[in-house]
């Protein structure tokens, strides 16, 4: 990566403040933000709320020759001097990987539920037109290759700029042509996708979560941030059914073509409208009406079978034929990918002989809380519902009430226990959640220990129960203290607990 390219690109997006490279002609090795990535002949950039010049002074014994940043050090070594370093290194990383996203298709999910199912719905219909050439990042797994070492567990919703930018030029390599993506609120209020033009961008809804001291600072920020999304893509899908579609749809209209803005939703006035639907505890089915002139879009009035079960996914399997006709599939792939969809840690059920059906699922605010209790309430509306769920710490501090409301309105009895606490008291997140719950509604048992919340919820449950395990879903560990701690996952708990009862055997 030259400097002068470099130095080029950012004055473009006036980032740019000045230099005390000897030449603007460097040609840099290598680029990293983690001091123990840098090799000889570096660029290291120095990003970080509590960015420390410890880091930078080992980036240059690591080999570093010049660093990137908003302010001098004043060490001997050449500075790159930016007015934002979080947007400089989304740059930077477009340069050095050389602009992979010219060679994908992207399409980039936000909302405050259902990225996820979306996310898979899509992949799995796009993977059926063009196999082997579908990339994935999801809050659940990235895959950037069709080999098993091309498939890994993510660690973000939205990966950090320089992250994607790398894996994007990995897919790339490995024959992708379409990537498939979660956008989050935090992409964009931290600049992770800064400088990059979605070939569709999809709302799937809007409802208050991520506000607290370390996420926005309010709903408006929120939805503010969400909203870019639609500004920067080529092709907008918004859910005429949501909350704020008006402002979100005006979004779209500041940099898109309302020809290339499309709807979706049970309104009949929406581009795709769903009707004549039916869903079980298992799966669903819909059939799609199109109030379109579009002749593209005419074939896709058609009766959709959809493998993941809940009402709700109906919706996100619309956006996910949509966003996947834009992409060039056909009705075919379609119904293929959306019958032959499971996805981990989402709505899946374990039957057991005498303690009732258990679900797990990565429901982790009001919304998806909310949404997964009414649909399992209105299928089962006599049925003893028991929640075993935790609040995220250092973040989402709203969704502790979100929470207990939909806890007061769908739930009997709730075990309240650890979900990545992070350096705060898990029992006092469960507390504050209690605090929001009607106790002559819910009954509430606060246990620390999430293994035991699970064991007390099953054991003391009969067939008439149906426990929801929500939040973690297949996660693998716990965020405690700044440390990812080894946790067994939710059905690998349940399933050791159902194990153990003698009555199961």
């Amino acid at each position: 990566m030259k400097a002068n390219q470099l130095i080029a690109l950012l004055q473009e997006h006036d980032l740019f403040r000045s230099t005390t490279l000897p030449s603007d002609d460097t040609d840099f090795a290598s680029l990293a933000y983690d001091s123990r990535q840098v090799s000889a002949n570096g660029l290291f950039v120095c990003k970080g709320f509590n960015f420390s010049v410890d880091y930078l002074t080992s980036a240059i014994q690591n080999g570093a020759t010049c660093y990137l940043a908003e302010q001098d050090y004043h060490v001997d070594t050449p500075v790159i001097l930016v007015k934002d370093v979080r947007k400089a290194l989304s740059l930077a990383a477009q340069l050095y990987f050389g602009f992979p996203q010219n060679d994908l298709f992207v399409i980039g999910y936000t909302g405050t539920k259902g990225k996820t199912t979306s996310t898979y719905l899509t992949t799995n219909i796009l993977a059926h037109a063009f196999p082997k050439q579908v990339a994935m990042f999801s809050t659940i797994n990235h895959i950037i290759g069709p080999k098993p070492q091309d498939q890994f567990k993510a660690h973000l919703t939205t990966a950090e700029s320089f992250d994607i930018f790398h894996e994007m030029r990995q897919a790339v390599d490995n024959g992708a042509k379409v990537l498939v993506m979660e956008v989050a609120s935090q992409a964009y209020l931290l600049d992770r996708v800064y400088g990059l033009t979605f070939d569709v961008g999809l709302f799937l809804n809007i409802s208050p979560d991520h506000i607290g001291v370390n996420e926005h600072p309010n709903f408006a920020n929120y939805l503010f941030c969400k909203m870019q999304l639609m500004i920067n893509s080529r092709n907008c899908i918004i859910d005429a059914d949501m909350d704020h579609f008006d402002e979100v749809y005006a979004a779209a209209k500041v940099s898109t073509d309302p020809e290339h803005i499309f709807t979706y939703g049970v309104n009949p006035n929406a581009t795709l409208s769903i009707g004549n639907s039916t869903a079980t505890l298992t799966d669903s089915e819909f059939d799609l009406t199109v109030h379109a002139t579009n002749p593209a879009l005419q074939d896709l009035a058609a009766h959709y079978h959809v493998a993941v079960p809940g009402d709700f996914n109906q919706s996100n399997a619309t956006a996910a034929i949509l966003a996947s006709r834009l992409a060039g599939a056909q009705v075919a792939d379609m119904q293929y990918g959306l019958a032959n969809t499971t996805i981990p840690g989402r709505m899946e059920s374990i039957t057991t002989k005498h303690h009732g059906t258990i679900y797990i699922d990565y429901a982790h605010d009001w919304g998806s809380m909310n949404a997964l209790l009414s649909f399992l309430h209105t299928q089962f509306p006599d049925h003893h519902v028991t929640a075993v769920l935790g609040s995220t710490g250092d973040k989402g501090e709203d969704r502790r009430e979100g929470f207990a409301k939909a806890l007061n309105q769908f739930a009997d009895t709730a075990f309240l226990t650890t979900d990545d606490p992070g350096h705060e008291d898990p029992i006092a997140i469960a507390q504050e959640i209690d605090s929001h719950i009607d106790h002559d509604k819910v009954t509430t048992t606060i246990i620390p220990k999430r293994e035991d919340a699970i064991r007390h919820a099953i054991t003391t449950a009969t067939n008439d129960d149906l426990v929801v395990l929500a939040g973690k879903g297949e996660d693998a560990y716990q965020k405690i203290n700044g440390v990812d701690t080894p946790y067994a996952s939710d059905p690998v708990v349940a399933e050791d607990v159902i194990a153990g009862l003698a009555d199961e055997k």
